[in-house]
């Protein structure tokens, strides 16, 4: 397999980047490719709940906690006052995949997607100040520039978009 492409989605709170991206993975799934996702999070937050065996775990000092079981596994990793990883360090311990679908990381230098939404607290545009933002997927009309517009519940052309933009091969089998 060879190295993953990568393509973000970037937006401001409540832009639509979520949906866009689940609604992608769907899509790209169901082409046949493997894909992951990374989502960046500005705040704390958690996978377990207070009182299972792995926050307790945690909660104890371990340094990583690895829940396993027949159908999926998760590795946690505390901080303990350490910066947080660089993307670069997040890419390396993904698997080998054919796409990686980053959500947030708004200023790493990749190809991205702008999700906008006209109810979004912030709707100050990304793009004019981005040279990464290649296209902008919005649930409103945008008018003052020269990028591929999509409305942001046309996953197929977004995502025929970004198979073009990546060169994503046709997956493996078919």
């Amino acid at each position: 397999m060879t190295a993953p492409k990568i393509f973000g989605i970037a937006g401001w709170k409540n832009s639509g980047k979520t949906g866009l991206a689940v609604r992608l993975v769907t899509e790209f799934t169901g082409r046949g490719y493997r894909i992951s996702t990374i989502k960046h999070a500005h705040h704390d937050f958690d996978i377990d709940k207070v009182g299972a065996d792995s926050f307790r775990h945690r909660e104890a000092g371990a340094h990583e906690v690895a829940l396993v079981s027949e159908t999926r596994y998760a590795i946690m990793h505390e901080m303990r006052g350490a910066p947080e990883p660089s993307f670069m360090e997040i890419l390396a311990r993904l698997a080998p995949c054919d796409l990686i679908l980053i959500e947030g990381y708004k200023r790493e230098p990749i190809p991205k997607i702008e999700a906008r939404r006209i109810a979004a607290a912030n709707r100050e545009p990304l793009a004019p100040h981005d040279p990464y933002i290649v296209a902008i997927a919005a649930d409103h009309a945008i008018e003052d520039t020269g990028l591929p517009v999509f409305d942001l519940d046309d996953t197929l052309a977004i995502a025929d978009f970004i198979a073009a933009k990546v060169g994503l091969s046709p997956p493996q089998g078919s």
